[in-house]
């Protein structure tokens, strides 16, 4: 059983921080009675101290009943994992983030509560580690983690932030497909790019893509594929 939020990112331009997700979030906490949400500042953007991101995402819930703490603040992250009503994952740096998990050895005490049900939030990197693995993110390998293998929540894996070639542009770079085009002479998995405003919603076997936006999914050998909001990324694995 999972339940999840997996969103490319926090923030839309113009608009507060988690503000476009706050109406879905809230919707799950009252229907659970949820009232406490255990932050994972892990990823740093910017290099924010753990402390500081926290009170960022304590100022998205000030309106709400929500009482929110960092997992730094707990003596024993497995623990505060177990225990937690509900998960969110901020984003930032990948790398840096799933170092963290390995190195405090609670990778696989997030996915198995995934899959018992607490309802997860992931932003970017927190949504990165949702894949099989991290080797889509868009992040400078700054720190080296032990593993590249992520929680495996789905079966695929998520590249955040996708986004498309700008007709208009100079820059002679590769575009983000045609790096997905390079991660696919190696792997087979396949990857879904996530737009900014988009998010995939889990419940139990569904995984429906929400949003205004469309995303497009990249398998090996094959041509990239757009598909609407409400499809069902569970048919990429049937």
């Amino acid at each position: 059983m999972r339940n999840m939020i997996i969103a490319s990112t926090s923030t839309i331009h113009g608009t507060d921080y988690l503000s476009y997700l706050l109406p879905d979030i809230m919707e799950v906490f009252k229907k659970q009675s949820i009232k406490n949400l255990l932050f994972i500042p892990y990823a740093r953007p910017g290099g924010i101290s753990h402390d500081s991101y926290t009170d960022k995402v304590k100022t998205a819930f000030k309106d709400t009943e929500i009482e929110v703490q960092g997992i730094h603040e707990f003596k024993n992250p497995k623990e505060a994992i177990e225990n937690a009503e509900a998960i969110f994952t901020g984003g930032g740096n990948t790398f840096v983030l799933v170092k963290m998990l390995y190195d405090l050895e609670i990778m696989s005490s997030l996915r198995k509560q995934l899959y018992a049900g607490t309802f997860y939030i992931g932003t970017s990197a927190g949504s990165n580690i949702c894949g099989l693995n991290m080797r889509n993110t868009n992040d400078m390998p700054i720190v080296m983690p032990s593993n590249f293998k992520t929680m495996g929540a789905v079966g695929y894996n998520i590249n955040a932030h996708y986004l498309d070639p700008e007709p208009s542009s100079t820059h002679m770079g590769e575009t983000r497909e045609e790096r997905i085009k390079e991660f696919h002479c190696y792997n087979n998995l396949p990857v879904v790019g996530l737009r900014e405003g988009s998010y995939i919603r889990v419940q139990n076997e569904k995984e429906m893509l929400c949003g205004t936006h469309t995303a497009r999914i990249f398998q090996q050998n094959k041509n990239a594929m757009e598909v609407p909001s409400g499809y069902n990324f569970a048919e990429l694995l049937k």
